[in-house]
């Protein structure tokens, strides 16, 4: 019945979990349980103590799980976007990845949802009031409607891409990748129109967002092929390679120059708050080795010197470039509050204000880091349950015959 939905691999539950005992294989399985004991460990902990077990404040509401929960979902936006290029736009070179990226963006998206779930307090009620009271100027409504339904969009553009119905597929993957868009601007927008925060508001963070989610797509996508091929790599795939680093290439210079103008602006005439938040940002470790560094020059650089032809180093490039997308989502949130709220007070002294500390509790690191561990069984589980890469009798595929499962 299942198999009529969805074509699948015959195998059993043994068959699934018995895979080729290399150390690295036994480290990813050895750290996959650790992660999901991890998340199960902190979801404990949240339910016995609710939101006294997180480090957040009500200076300070925001935390780490936001952070980790915009990190998935710009995940899942990327890898759309980017399989979008083939599948939607008939880039030759990228036409084969359809099926592994969306399959990547269902199960990123699905742990953005389950450390949310955990982070808003009352999911059910949530999901009860966002149909029966919608508030439709709240962009973080829109934003979980929009995810929503991208989410459904993308399952069925995955159902139709493994039955190999290219008609219903496309049309469905147009309709994800319109939506995710849009919902992935709104996610900008809820840090956008924070007036009272003059370091986040304004226009840039909608379309940051985008661009970032496309370079961590290209992230994900190195570090796929580099784990399935396990650094062997044939002329399609390095093909394909080569052209996503040449990608890579040119986001990460036009988000190099987004954030050098950013800044710019944010400093330029000593603008009271915006300018001491843009100083202390610049001058903070997270910014120069996390974001700067790891999530920008050191891939770049790699591009420039080899004209996007070390792929292999891309692909250890890529993981250090994740770190750096994490400290991009982590810096986003802790930057965006870390100046203190000012009363307007005329006639009283006031204190001169002071940074927030923030440091989040174990739970909140067991619950985000879990989500890791989940995204790492779900794509196991899929590798071995679905056909993730394009298979010989699909005449769309026809130039990719050598890349059968």
């Amino acid at each position: 019945m299942f198999n009529k939905i969805i074509p699948h691999k015959k195998i059993t539950a043994k068959e699934l979990f018995a895979f080729e005992k290399t150390p690295f294989n036994i480290f990813m399985m050895a750290t996959t349980l650790m992660l999901l004991t991890a998340f199960v460990a902190g979801v404990i902990n949240y339910l016995l103590h609710g939101h006294a077990a997180y480090g957040v404040t009500r200076e300070h509401p925001w935390g780490l799980m936001i952070a980790m929960y915009v990190f998935f979902v710009v995940s899942s936006t990327g890898l759309c976007i980017i399989s979008s290029l083939g599948h939607i736009f008939k880039f030759k070179s990228f036409e084969f990845i359809g099926k592994r990226a969306i399959f990547g963006a269902i199960i990123t998206i699905l742990a953005g949802f389950a450390v949310i779930a955990f982070e808003i307090g009352h999911p059910v009620r949530m999901a009860i009031y966002n149909t029966i009271s919608p508030g439709i100027t709240s962009a973080i409504w829109g934003m979980g409607v929009l995810y929503s339904i991208y989410l459904g969009l993308i399952i069925m553009e995955f159902i139709f891409l493994s039955r190999n119905d290219h008609k219903w597929s496309t049309a469905f993957g147009l309709g994800g990748l319109l939506v995710g868009i849009s919902a992935h601007s709104n996610l900008g927008a809820v840090f956008g129109f924070l007036v009272g925060r003059p370091m986040a508001n304004g226009v840039f963070y909608p379309i940051y967002f985008i661009l970032s989610a496309m370079i961590t797509g290209c992230y994900l996508l190195f570090l796929m092929y580099g784990y399935k091929n396990k650094m062997n790599f044939d002329e399609d795939k390095t093909k394909f390679l080569t052209h996503l680093a040449r990608l890579l290439g040119l986001l990460l210079a036009i988000l190099i120059f987004f954030e050098f103008w950013r800044f710019l602006t944010a400093i330029y005439g000593g603008v009271p708050e915006r300018a001491d938040t843009a100083i202390h940002i610049l001058t903070s470790t997270n910014f120069l080795i996390g974001e700067v560094l790891l999530g920008m020059l050191i891939p770049f650089i790699i591009i420039v010197v080899s004209r996007a032809r070390a792929v292999k180093a891309l692909v250890a490039a890529s993981f250090t470039g994740m770190i750096g997308i994490f400290f991009m989502r982590y810096d986003l949130v802790t930057d965006t509050l870390i100046y203190p709220m000012q009363t307007l007070k005329k006639a009283e002294y006031q204190l001169a204000p002071t940074w927030i500390a923030y440091s989040p509790t174990w739970t909140e690191w067991a619950i985000s880091l879990g989500a890791i561990g989940i995204v790492l069984a779900l794509y196991y589980i899929g590798e071995n349950f679905f056909y993730l890469n394009p298979k010989e009798h699909d005449d769309y595929f026809d130039h990719y015959k050598g890349l059968d499962d």
